[in-house]
């Protein structure tokens, strides 16, 4: 039996009941190499540490740390406050606050978890005080926490980039731009639906225009941190990987000094919870890294290649092919890995029939993100039932309408490729 064959198939087993992730794709590696005595164990090792052995990498664990500053420093106050005086008043608003603050928080983190987990509970709470069915409410920061991996600066962008040398960082750091800004409206419509069904009531009077003027003058600093991300690296100030070091001064001294709500004696907790979660992103990495390293000296991405060519698809039949094998291949497996298997693969042969190599990576991140909400193994969902205390079965359910919504948008950027590749083009990235 052939290591490629037994890989694979372990590997989706031990996903099926369950498995973690990177212990997964551990085993899956190391079983393969040992049943098919083929190579060396050492492969695993090595494979490993020359996965993670990246200076694009290095952007990983500094944006991490700037997202866990911005949040140690009130940032997430700020933007809800920001968020509500705009939409808080109408019916549905703190639904409307809760896709807007979410939207706003992505643009720091780069992670959907973290903002399930951070500015996520507490909008669960507010809206659940406030009347709203606290499945729903789960269910809608769920969803729109999705934006989190699509709107700059994203992980999972930076790992993609790293597969497919015919995209840059900066090129799908802006192409996520209007993708992003599409699923927050969409996002919107279903709470607009859901709000005038259920009478869910706003909370208030729209602020008078003082008040929104300070509101938005407080909130200035933490709203330009992708502003000066993106517009230091379009004008050549520095990477991608000494931007995410920018982000962390920029996040340390607006928490600290313009702020003046970080302090000091909280940096080594915002440090500790910033390694930890980088281990695990990092760990994820490496361990996906040893795994295509089997795929790939088993030539299985060439043979597959090889075999979608032969079928002599249209680009638009390719494209259709892709989101459905996408959205199920997300359904097991999280996005990091999946973008570390499936790029090398698929992102060749979108080349060779003519799409664009920008808008193929925005289809491939949204499909695999959309597995985050997608039982059995969507970790958005484990995290979001954990935060909200609201089990898994009404959370799916009320999930149901924000699953077509995402849907629709999924057919708009996957045959609108404009909506992807026009932002980049515009600002003159590669």
């Amino acid at each position: 039996m052939s290591a490629s064959l037994i890989l694979v198939v372990s590997g989706c087993v031990l996903l099926a009941i369950g498995m973690p992730v990177a212990f997964a794709l551990a085993l899956a590696t190391v079983g393969a190499l040992v049943v098919a005595d083929a190579y060396p164990l050492m492969v695993v090792l090595k494979e490993t540490f020359t996965g993670i052995d990246s200076f694009p990498l290095m952007a990983v664990p500094f944006f991490i740390l700037a997202a866990e500053l911005m949040s140690g420093g009130s940032l997430t106050e700020v933007l809800l406050k920001f968020a509500g005086q705009f939409v808080g008043h109408r019916r549905g608003g703190l639904g409307y606050t809760n896709v807007v603050s979410l939207t706003f928080f992505s643009g720091i983190s780069g992670s959907a978890l973290a903002d399930a987990a951070g500015p996520g509970s507490m909008l669960i709470r507010m809206m659940d005080k406030a009347g709203y069915d606290r499945a729903y409410a789960a269910a809608l920061t769920a969803s729109t926490a999705i934006v989190g991996p699509i709107i700059p600066p994203s992980i999972i962008m930076i790992i993609y980039a790293l597969q497919d040398d015919n995209v840059s960082v900066g090129s799908l750091f802006v192409a996520g731009l209007l993708p992003g800004v599409l699923i927050a409206i969409a996002m919107c419509v279903v709470n607009w639906h859901v709000s005038k069904q259920r009478n869910y009531k706003g909370d208030g009077e729209t602020p008078a225009l003082a008040e929104i003027l300070r509101t938005t003058w407080r909130a200035l600093p933490a709203l330009l941190l992708p502003v000066v991300i993106l517009g230091g690296m379009r004008a050549g100030w520095f990477t991608p990987t000494e931007a995410s070091v920018v982000a962390v001064f920029y996040a340390l001294v607006c928490g600290k000094f313009v702020y003046r709500t970080l302090e000091w004696k909280a940096l080594p907790d915002i440090l500790s919870r910033s390694a930890l979660l980088s281990a695990s992103v990092l760990i994820i990495i490496g361990l996906s890294a040893a795994f295509a390293w089997v795929l790939t000296i088993e030539a299985v991405p060439q043979a597959m290649a090889d075999w979608i060519v032969a079928m002599h698809l249209s680009p638009t039949a390719f494209l259709i092919l892709v989101n459905v094998f996408l959205l199920l291949f997300g359904i097991f497996i999280e996005p990091l890995p999946g973008v570390m298997v499936l790029a090398p693969i698929l992102a060749p042969v979108a080349v060779k029939l003519g799409i664009d190599p920008v808008h193929f990576a925005m289809v491939v991140i949204y499909n695999l993100t959309l597995g985050m909400i997608t039982p059995p193994v969507g970790g958005l969902l484990f995290v979001t039932s954990n935060v909200s205390r609201v089990p898994l079965g009404p959370l799916v359910r009320e999930l149901m309408p924000f699953l077509w919504a995402h849907g629709v948008v999924l057919l708009v950027i996957t045959f609108l490729p404009a909506l992807s590749t026009w932002l980049p083009h515009a600002l003159g990235f590669k």
